[in-house]
């Protein structure tokens, strides 16, 4: 490497050291405010540095407060308007809010018994409430759902629906009282 260039690298990596030096605190505080999170803010700061070193060459040292400072705001910019912030989670607190969808062992016993349960009761009923309550209340569907599929009219799956829970009601009070 010839003297002149290696001196030119020296000052360079010296005038960064200084720049971070000077205004490291700042940037850091700028994207802390944009980010309110102290990783994120990190980050940023990082990001703005390595910008600012990669484009040393073409920086005017008057205006190199205000020249950082564009920077580290411009970065906070982006990083709010990223998607990726809004889906990413951030903290293991997130991990812990997140709810178990399969629940315990015995929560899907109980589940599994009761829909058990709704199917026994509704193959009890006489056509064509048996067929009805069935795909309703233990396939889960909609009335307009069953309507199209049988091709009856949906007054005509609603009242079906409807006259099946209450035979089904009296079936629950007769078990409950026996």
């Amino acid at each position: 490497m010839e003297k002149g260039k290696e001196a030119d690298k020296i000052d360079k990596e010296a005038y960064f050291g200084y720049l971070l030096d000077t205004y490291g605190r700042l940037v850091y505080s700028i994207c802390f405010k944009m980010t309110g999170n102290q990783f994120d803010a990190e980050d940023l700061a990082q990001e703005t540095f390595l910008s600012v070193y990669k484009n040393l060459a073409t920086f005017q040292k008057d205006y190199e407060k205000a020249w950082i400072c564009k920077i580290a705001t411009n970065k906070g910019l982006d990083f709010l308007k990223s998607a990726k912030r809004r889906t990413e989670p951030k903290e293991d607190a997130y991990f812990a809010d997140l709810k178990d969808e399969k629940g315990s062992p015995e929560e899907a016993y109980i589940r599994q018994e009761s829909k058990e349960y709704v199917y026994t009761v509704c193959q009890s009923l006489k056509s064509p409430y048996k067929e009805v309550a069935t795909e309703h209340f233990f396939q889960e569907k909609t009335a307009k759902e069953i309507a199209e599929e049988t091709n009856k009219g949906i007054k005509t799956v609603q009242t079906q629906i409807y006259r099946a829970k209450a035979m089904i009601r009296k079936i629950m009070e007769g078990r409950a009282a026996g």
